[in-house]
């Protein structure tokens, strides 16, 4: 019956409407994107994007994607399809992981929290790598703990067969964080002995066996300019040098927890604020704390943060609140069933947002207006690559020849995400129609540095969309 529910829970959450929510910029596009180009090319193993090899995330995401446009085509279902499986495989895992270290009511309730929850909600439904990272590290963790209580060898191999899953998904962090995570708890329980006992070099060579999948193809292919992207660019710079500076703030991730639980977390903090009662930690609850503590510390000190990066922490979140709701049965239920009515709804309420910050309509409107003769350009604040995605067209980013030269991708730099096509004002084709999508608040720019007489084709929320023949 539990089952049935989760499932039944699972479908209205996180597939239902899914069809109807489109790609959206400024990041679910690139995987979108990447996926399709590579499809088109018939390349399953090199990411590439705008025409370009593309090495920002490892490849099973895109896999997943591939699969998923092989067998529903190339749509917005499809693209949401297997987020949306990681998010029921991940409500189960949770639903196991706590049954068997607690019991199964702390199982299904918890499971239940973690899937009302409004940053699982929201993941649940991107598309982007981060539901499938969750599941294999969480299953890392998850392995490591019953290999660690009750001295088993093989759930230390699946732990090490996961954590190379997890590498495949989103690079080394796959590897360090959950280690990292280990050795704190090992060392909390006094127990660095276990290292020793743990099959180390068995573990390892399962763990390599996965990640050379791609990653020793990759660099027999590509060379040292992989190495320098994907470890370079995509790890070691977003630890250190801050992609968004205006996001890099100390109390960035208290925010992203306190909207992310919500409301789940807010009577837990009122009753431990009120009673100051802290009960003592068994091995169980300690590896738990551990688990979400190091994650949040982890990633706020990154340079770079996403509301994303502490999205692991919602496993042991949920854990530790189920053993708070589940004394209050009634109280629990009236909760789980208001924020689940709540996020269906507010599945359908996305769907004009997502519109406003996607492409879709404007290719509908241009490329009725397109033929081989026609230049599409696009001057905006953030280039539109869902446009790219629902179009199949070369948009070309138009901009000044000095924005130029500091935008185009320079080594151990942001610029090296910027491998869209560019085009300089002065450059714009004198023998061709042009069509350019322009951010409303910079339009007055646009025609301060075009000449010629344009025709306003689309009035968009954000964007007005011109034609010069």
């Amino acid at each position: 019956m539990e089952n049935r529910i989760l499932l039944a829970l699972c479908a209205a959450m996180f597939f239902l409407g899914s069809w109807w929510v489109p790609v959206t910029d400024p990041t679910e596009n690139c995987y979108a994107l990447t996926a399709k180009e590579m499809l088109e090319a018939g390349d399953y193993f090199s990411p590439r994007i705008y025409g370009n090899y593309w090495y920002d995330k490892p490849i099973l995401f895109y896999w997943e994607l591939l699969l998923s446009y092989k067998i529903f085509g190339v749509n917005e279902f499809a693209s949401r399809f297997f987020p949306a499986v990681f998010a029921t495989l991940g409500v189960f895992l949770t639903k196991f992981f706590a049954g068997k270290m607690f019991n199964p009511k702390i199982g299904f309730v918890a499971a239940v929290i973690l899937a009302t929850m409004p940053e699982y909600w929201y993941i649940a439904h991107a598309i982007i790598t981060d539901m499938t990272l969750f599941c294999a590290l969480s299953s890392t963790l998850m392995f490591f703990y019953f290999g660690w209580a009750e001295r088993k060898n093989s759930y230390i191999y699946a732990a090490f067969a996961t954590s190379g899953v997890a590498v495949l998904t989103k690079g080394p962090i796959g590897f360090f964080l959950p280690g990292l995570i280990i050795l704190l708890f090992l060392l909390s329980q006094r127990d660095l002995k276990f290292l020793l006992k743990m099959p180390l070099a068995r573990g390892l060579g399962i763990f390599l066996a996965i990640v050379s999948i791609w990653y020793v193809p990759m660099y027999f292919i590509h060379g040292a300019k992989f190495l320098e992207e994907f470890l370079g660019v995509h790890n070691f710079l977003r630890a250190t040098v801050s992609e968004h500076p205006q996001l890099n703030v100390w109390y960035y991730y208290i925010l992203v927890f306190l909207i992310g639980t919500a409301p789940w977390s807010f009577p837990i903090l009122y009753s431990t604020l009120k009673n100051l009662h802290f009960p003592p930690l068994d091995s169980r609850r300690k590896f738990l704390i551990i688990w979400a503590v190091t994650v949040f510390v982890v990633f706020q000190s990154f340079a770079t943060k996403y509301p994303t990066y502490t999205f692991p922490y919602m496993m042991p979140l949920a854990i530790l609140f189920a053993g708070f709701f589940v004394e209050r049965q009634i109280f629990f239920r009236r909760m789980a069933t208001a924020m689940a009515m709540v996020l269906v709804v507010f599945t359908f309420v996305a769907i004009p947002i997502c519109y406003k910050n996607s492409g879709k309509e404007a290719a509908e409107i241009i490329l009725p207006l397109v033929d081989s003769q026609t230049c599409v350009v696009s001057y905006s604040n953030a280039y539109p690559g869902s446009l790219v995605f629902y179009s199949g067209l070369k948009v070309f980013r138009l901009e000044e020849t000095e924005r130029i030269a500091k935008l185009k991708p320079h080594e151990m730099s942001w610029t090296a995400v910027n491998v869209m096509p560019f085009m300089d004002f002065k450059d714009l084709p004198s023998d061709k129609k042009i069509i350019a999508i322009v951010t409303d608040k910079i339009a007055w720019k646009f025609f301060d540095l075009t000449q010629g007489s344009w025709q306003l084709v689309a009035d968009l929320p954000d964007w007005k969309i011109y034609r010069r023949d």
